[in-house]
């Protein structure tokens, strides 16, 4: 594979997260129905996976918003 085939991957994967996760069908068209318990959301959640990833490809790492930030007394500490 190419460089521009793996760009085009990557658009289209995020392009087909972002579609999934706004949910342009209300419902009806879901691979995982969300009234099943415990795991009805997990369509979206690997939807959501797919978005991060393809935005990382692009070197745009959002996921180190979620990670726990260390006091700078900490770090000196050690």
């Amino acid at each position: 594979m190419n460089d521009n085939s793996k760009k085009l991957f990557a658009i289209a994967g995020g392009i087909i997260g972002i579609i999934y996760i706004l949910n342009p069908t209300a419902g009806i068209i879901e691979f995982i129905p969300d009234n099943i318990p415990f795991i009805g959301n997990l369509d979206e959640a690997g939807a959501i996976v797919l978005v991060l990833g393809c935005l990382r490809y692009f070197n745009i790492d959002l996921t180190g918003y979620f990670k726990a930030k260390k006091d700078k007394e900490d770090i000196t500490a050690k």
